[in-house]
């Protein structure tokens, strides 16, 4: 089985015109990946402070 061309850039910007994106710039991409970045800094911290003995 053939397949297509793949050419999927990772961050789509403003003037571009094509759909092979993973992101975009827009508000909800940003905000996404700030509440995704602050969960992994939340379970992080978590887990240094399971991992301490008082």
């Amino acid at each position: 089985m053939k397949q297509g061309e793949e050419n999927t850039k990772l961050v789509k910007e403003p003037h571009e015109e094509t759909n092979k994106y993973i992101f975009q710039k827009n508000r909800k991409t940003k905000l996404g990946a700030v509440i995704v970045i602050g969960f992994l800094v939340i379970i992080v911290i978590a887990v240094m402070l399971s991992g301490l003995t008082i």
